[in-house]
């Protein structure tokens, strides 16, 4: 008669990506899920600050492709095309043409009725609160994550004024462990990013960009961008102070609260030589997160192994 032998079955923990705000270094956050997918390792749960909110959307609703396909194929003069400027309503850009864009990209969805678990955050402007948006549209919840303040306009959902989610949780640790991961990668784009003015700089707008900005963005919101990017080695420019203000922020406030709330994998792609505009660089910024995350995807493994 033969033996009977016990079976077991393998139990793998709910993961779950927290992908941080950063801006155009988001763009790296393509890259650290398409090794995971490559590696045959699925997420969970995904939640998004800021430009996380965005990259982690097109993962949740199966649109990472057309992002990463659009990503590529953007240009200076793409960028600037998507700058809906009017210098007044509490931010430069009105950002209506850039959820158009996300509207084409990733669709029209509701939150709750997405496959895998999906959660922004963003900051309330009256308190200070940070919001954590699990339910209602996803476009508005991934535009009012990814306000920037002194840039974007705030958005208003149920009756609040929201702002940038990196405000107040830059990397989203906490949201993915509320919404039930059990093992957490957290994508930090904000690593050494306050050393970034003392790197060499980056590759400067062409003349014949600068020229047409005036065709590009016509009237008098035109007129104060092409000031505003105007080189000036006296002192800083506008987007200067600003990007500055927010990277310094964002830094002090990442170490804090990645050291209060560690993830069990950290990834840290090396992103101090590319700007908070600068979403034309997607090619070797996503290359960057690939690099990544095959760098830690060993002890990924390991703790996998050990579950």
């Amino acid at each position: 008669m033969p033996l009977s032998l016990p079976t077991t079955s393998v139990t793998v923990p709910r993961i779950g990506i927290a992908l941080g705000s950063g801006a155009a270094r988001g763009w790296a956050h393509i890259g650290v899920l398409n090794v995971l997918a490559e590696a045959g390792i699925e997420t969970h749960v995904v939640c998004g600050s800021s430009i996380g909110a965005v990259v982690g959307a097109a993962h949740a609703t199966g649109r990472l492709g057309e992002l990463e396909a659009y990503a590529r194929a953007l240009t200076w003069r793409g960028v600037l095309g998507q700058l809906d400027l009017r210098p007044a309503g509490g931010g430069l850009i009105a950002g209506e043409r850039l959820a158009r864009t996300l509207g084409e990209l990733i669709g029209h969805h509701a939150i709750d009725t997405l496959a895998t678990a999906y959660g922004a955050v963003a900051t309330e402007l009256g308190s200070g609160r940070e919001v954590w948006l699990r339910s209602g549209d996803l476009a508005t919840a991934i535009r009012a994550s990814a306000a920037l303040p002194g840039l974007m306009a705030p958005v208003s959902v149920d009756g609040q004024w929201l702002l940038d989610g990196g405000l107040v949780n830059p990397v989203p640790v906490s949201l993915c462990r509320a919404l039930g991961a059990e093992l957490v990668l957290a994508v930090n784009l904000n690593g050494g990013i306050a050393a970034r003015h003392r790197q060499p700089p980056a590759p400067p707008i062409s003349d014949s960009d600068r020229r047409n900005l005036g065709t590009l963005l016509r009237g008098g919101a035109g007129s104060l961008l092409a000031q505003l990017l105007r080189e000036n080695h006296r002192q800083p420019s506008y987007f200067d102070v600003l990007v500055g203000s927010v990277n310094i922020m964002q830094d002090q406030i990442t170490r804090t609260r990645l050291a209060g709330d560690p993830p069990d994998i950290l990834v840290q792609p090396r992103l101090t030589h590319v700007g908070i505009m600068e979403f034309n660089r997607a090619p070797e910024t996503i290359a960057a997160g690939e690099a990544a995350m095959r760098a830690v995807l060993p002890a990924l493994r390991d703790l996998l192994a050990e579950t």
